[in-house]
């Protein structure tokens, strides 16, 4: 049970409304703590609510060392946090409030309901009833120059001081959902070097499809598949040709290496392995065989399959020589080329790259330049794929966070 909060208990403000600072408030209010929490969005957790849409994913049940090095660059800073609160402390946590989970065939794990709201109502009335108080339509502002804190609200400008300050702000997607990376300049009037923010498990455009394959293949789903990005091993699964480009569950989990690419060199060349459970030489006898008065078109159809949007892809990203070389087309069938040129929108991504850097941060993910200021959630600088990451770090760095504010607290 909480501690109740008293006229001499710590007074702790948590900006951001989403995962991470919920859990933070959670954490604080357990400390004996009172807790303000302020969010500019007119309700919490908007975003949380909208990424389970279709089904709440909250964690994956990979076996640990697989699921750290999801974080990739970060896998050490992200798997400290991880260490006091996985996946499965995380489920424990969710089935204390009365939701029950399960694992998915593809190890994704969902509420049962598969349902975000549940969760997140159960959530709030818990915090509500341990004295959190939650405040929505208030936007932080950044610090007066007295060092209080600035809120705008519906009544007007609120200038608070607290013993402790946990900002979880998230990163820059979704900006009609509250990640707007208005908190950037913020930060960085005070000293603080931001990583830039850049999108994250997103879509690429190419340099541009032909109007007739744009118009006839937008939308289409291309799958099976398996794709091919230098540097890292390759995936199988699906992912959606768009108008301008690509999108979808595999390019959004080659989207960090395939943004780096284009980063340092302009582009990005991906390979396509239209056919990943052939290979090349079985192609090739496939297509070799004697196809009497059938088009082409139709015998790839018939012998392998490739009809629509991969009968497509092959003429859009090959010459007509190609067609004429059946070595040549099965080499293209299980390696064509897409170039990529740019990233879709920051904010049209799932999630964002950049933000805080943990160099920034002490072990308690305190600001070294400013005690007593504390960050988590997805404003600190790391990147997961979709499949449940996301949300266990959020929730993992928003309790770190809390955690450590209070020991901040209990030193001084």
């Amino acid at each position: 049970m909480p501690s109740t909060p008293s006229a001499s208990s710590p007074r702790v403000v948590v900006i951001g409304g989403g995962p991470a600072g919920l859990m933070a408030a959670e954490v604080l209010a357990a400390g004996g703590c009172a807790v303000e929490l302020f969010d500019a969005m007119p309700s919490l957790g908007r975003k949380f609510l909208l990424a389970g849409v279709g089904g709440m994913n909250i964690t994956h049940a990979e076996p640990k060392p697989a699921f750290v090095a999801r974080y990739a660059s970060r896998a050490g800073e992200i798997g400290r946090l991880l260490a006091d609160f996985d996946a499965d402390a995380l489920r424990a946590w969710i089935h204390a409030l009365g939701i029950d989970t399960f694992v998915g065939s593809s190890g994704r794990v969902f509420p049962t309901d598969m349902k975000a709201a549940p969760l997140l109502r159960a959530w709030l009335k818990r915090l509500r009833e341990s004295g959190v108080a939650l405040h929505t339509r208030s936007r932080w502002l950044g610090w007066s120059e007295a060092g209080e804190l600035r809120i705008a609200t519906p009544d007007g400008e609120r200038q608070l001081n607290a013993d402790a300050v946990v900002l979880a702000l998230g990163g820059g997607s979704w900006a009609r959902l509250g990640s707007d990376g208005a908190w950037v300049p913020l930060l960085e009037q005070r000293g603080i070097d931001v990583a830039p923010l850049q999108p994250s498990n997103c879509g690429f455009e190419v340099t541009g499809w032909s109007v007739f394959f744009a118009d006839k293949f937008a939308g289409a789903p291309v799958k099976p598949v398996a794709i091919h990005v230098d540097g890292e091993t390759p995936r199988q699964g699906e992912f959606v040709v768009t108008a301008t480009g690509v999108e979808g569950s595999l390019i959004y989990a080659l989207s960090a290496p395939i943004r780096e690419q284009i980063n340092q060199g302009g582009r990005a060349v991906i390979h396509l392995d239209l056919l990943p459970h052939r290979s090349r030489e079985q192609i090739v006898a496939a297509l070799s065989k004697p196809r009497g008065s059938r088009s082409l078109a139709k015998h790839l159809a018939s012998q392998m399959g490739i009809d629509g949007v991969r009968a497509g892809l092959l003429r859009e990203l090959t010459d007509a020589d190609t067609f004429q070389d059946m070595g040549r087309l099965a080499t293209a069938i299980k390696a064509l080329p897409l170039e990529l040129v740019r990233t879709r929108p920051l904010d049209e991504a799932i999630s964002s790259a950049g933000g805080v850097p943990f160099e920034a941060l002490d072990a308690n993910l305190m600001l070294r330049q400013l005690p007593g200021v504390f960050c988590a959630g997805e404003m600190l600088d790391w990147e997961a794929p979709t499949g449940g990451y996301l949300l266990t770090a959020c929730f993992a760095s928003g309790r770190a966070a809390g955690l450590g504010a209070l020991r901040w607290l209990t030193r001084r």
